[in-house]
């Protein structure tokens, strides 16, 4: 996006639209597809160079339903201090975050494509860090509902000096639900819970044309019900390992993954990496120990400054049921602004 100056008003428009087809076949999550578009156009204006606001509205159509699944207004306020950014309203959600998958699943870009709260973001040489709160549902006097909130930080500190060709860094990374309340008629009680993740990050470029660098992760994940004894899952603690080896190319980036989770469970995670059956699995359905191999072939096409389309063909391999799933989808992302004129300039001009 090119400067901008203070009292400039402009127009912005987000558009998605997807396409992930779930050829599962497990109790924890039997297959599924998510086909439609999503749509967000915006007012934004400066009243400083630092500070801007959007008011919008987005609107959400699943393909094959002839009724719009969602129509929300949208809203945000960004104030941006040097290295540091504060957001209120509609957060920067989902991807935004830079979470694993097991931790953050990567559908709810198409299923929870927006989160309201409050957000801090700071991005130096060394450290990046997003701390965030999704308040996901407001309780009311007499409501028979729970309030609901979400909420993490994700984070990374680079290790090795800006002169190095090799990029270490260690990430730390950590999620919360939480419902509860104490106006509500509903009685039920609260419930509170936590998951970690640490480890470390490596990339090394490589100096060929088609081979370009190789990327190595490696996590230890934490889960944790801090409900107070008012157990409701399964499990009360669990504990995951993740591997992964990426190799980006010219044409296409290769990523193999290795999942092994003991008693592990993750609210906004990936629903293929749980130990508890999901919405879309056999109610009730456990599986303690799970051991899974990920292949991703993943290739964004940028189209022009503002598009790009990206594909994703992920084979997964469950070891412990000798089971072989996969998925593949198809991601079409167009975002503009456009200038409509400084409202500073035409005040000055009018005095």
């Amino acid at each position: 996006m090119n400067s901008v100056a203070q009292g400039d008003l402009r127009i912005s428009l987000k558009t998605f639209t997807f396409f992930k087809d779930n050829e599962y076949f497990n109790n924890i999550v039997e297959g599924y597809t998510l086909f439609g578009t999503q749509l967000n156009p915006q007012l934004v204006y400066y009243p400083t160079k630092e500070l801007r606001l959007e008011a919008g509205v987005f609107l959400w159509k699943d393909f094959g339903n002839p009724t719009l699944k969602q129509v929300r207004p949208t809203y945000r306020v960004t104030w941006t201090h040097g290295s540091s950014q504060f957001i209120f309203g509609n957060i920067k959600a989902n991807l935004n975050h830079g979470y694993i998958e097991p931790l953050l699943d990567f559908e709810r870009v198409m299923l929870k494509p927006l989160e309201e709260g409050l957000q801090y973001r700071l991005n130096t040489k060394r450290v990046s860090l997003d701390t965030w709160v999704d308040w996901l549902r407001q309780e009311y006097p007499g409501v028979n509902y729970q309030e609901q909130i979400a909420g993490g930080l994700s984070s990374s500190f680079r290790v090795l000096g800006d002169n190095s060709r090799f990029n270490l860094s260690i990430p730390f990374q950590f999620t919360a639900r939480h419902f509860g309340g104490q106006i509500d008629t509903l009685g039920a009680p609260i419930q509170t819970l936590f998951n970690y993740a640490s480890g470390v990050v490596a990339r090394l470029p490589l100096r060929g044309n088609t081979f370009q660098a190789v990327r190595l992760n490696a996590y230890g994940l934490l889960f944790d019900d801090h409900s107070m004894g008012n157990y409701r899952l399964p499990y009360q603690t669990g504990k995951a390992l993740y591997l992964n080896g990426t190799l980006e190319t010219r044409y296409v980036d290769l990523m193999l993954s290795y999942w092994q989770g003991h008693q592990f469970y993750a609210p906004l995670g990936g629903n293929y990496y749980q130990s508890i059956a999901s919405r879309y699995g056999t109610p009730g359905y456990t599986d303690a120990d799970r051991r899974l191999l990920l292949v991703r072939l993943l290739r964004d096409f940028r189209i022009s400054d503002a598009a790009a389309l990206t594909v994703r063909v992920e084979p997964v391999y469950d070891f412990g049921h000798s089971l072989l799933d996969f998925s593949f989808g198809f991601y079409l992302n167009f975002r503009q602004e456009w200038l409509l004129g400084n409202l500073g300039r035409r005040v000055r001009v009018g005095q």
